[in-house]
């Protein structure tokens, strides 16, 4: 459980923000040179950085490569979770229907289903959470089998109002996106929009508005992203995406909601491929989307 205190938080200012104009078009802020300048000094040799920071409360969103498209990896599960909400909410789907699975679905980190096998199946609303907080591969593959397919979902998220974000495939699959590769991805500004509108504006009742952002903030994926970079007290919530090996370059990406203390959320949607190929998370690459976590708390205060 979330400690009560950020919980409210969180519910409170989403509540609240829900009556501002996020559904509506994004404005472009105007040029903020200082704080672009910061972003774009991150960005080195061959890496590709896109940030975008939204203010949910006037629209404003302002980046580097914020329409440029990036693979996804698996911060497409917050969209995903929040598509099983708004799917339920339409009568198309039950939250409490029981998806059955055995040893055959596992794939990739899969920590949730692995530990449940036993159990022989979770509901839809434990699989969303799982597949939130913990980025469960095999939770959000049950996930997409349930609604219908990739070419479901992605026809879930233009219902959302995203014309831009895109699922083609299956984990651990969906990870490898080569340069011209459209399958699979997203740009800085679809994705901030999309979890404004789905945190902070009305595309879903405000008890699932609260539910998504409350798994948010339950999430531990993120602890050395966005959040460390963040000041000590500030709440927040997240879901981050990691693509390394399999023949790709490696990325890192997080998604965040932040609350700063007595003022409307900024979001904040950063998508960092770093040129580089390994097979294991390197400090230095997450330590860039903390910067970002920095920068995006100094522009939060001054805007």
């Amino acid at each position: 459980m979330v400690a009560r205190r950020n919980f409210m938080l969180g519910s409170l200012a989403a509540s609240a923000a829900g009556l501002s104009p996020a559904g509506g078009a994004i404005r472009a802020a105007e040029p903020d040179r200082k704080t672009i300048d910061r972003i774009v000094a991150l960005e080195h040799g061959q890496a590709r950085l896109g940030v975008c920071l939204l203010d949910t409360m006037t629209g404003h969103a302002i980046g580097n490569r914020i329409n440029e498209r990036f693979a996804m990896c698996s911060a497409f599960k917050l969209a995903l979770a929040a598509a099983c909400l708004l799917e339920a909410e339409a009568g198309r789907l039950d939250l409490d229907q029981i998806i059955p699975f055995d040893q055959t679905d596992i794939v990739s980190y899969s920590p949730v289903i692995r530990q449940a096998i036993s159990s022989g199946g979770m509901s839809v609303r434990e699989l969303a959470k799982a597949t939130t907080t913990t980025s469960d591969n095999a939770a959000a593959n049950l996930l997409i089998e349930r609604l219908g397919g990739p070419a479901r979902v992605t026809t879930i998220f233009r219902r959302m109002g995203d014309t831009v974000t895109r699922l083609d495939r299956y984990e651990p699959m969906m990870n490898l996106v080569l340069s011209a590769d459209l399958r699979d991805t997203t740009s800085p500004l679809a994705m901030a929009r999309l979890v404004s509108n789905l945190t902070t504006g009305n595309l879903l009742s405000k008890d699932h508005r609260e539910t998504l952002v409350d798994w948010m903030i339950l999430t531990r994926t993120g602890r050395r992203r966005i959040r460390a970079g963040l000041p000590a007290g500030w709440v927040a919530g997240d879901k981050t995406g990691t693509g390394l090996g399999a023949g790709t370059t490696n990325k890192y990406n997080d998604v965040a909601l932040i609350f700063p203390p007595d003022a409307t959320p900024i979001i904040a949607s950063v998508f960092f491929d770093s040129a580089e190929r390994s097979d294991r998370i390197e400090p230095d690459d997450e330590a860039v989307l903390a910067q970002i976590g920095r920068i995006a708390a100094d522009w939060a205060i001054n805007r």
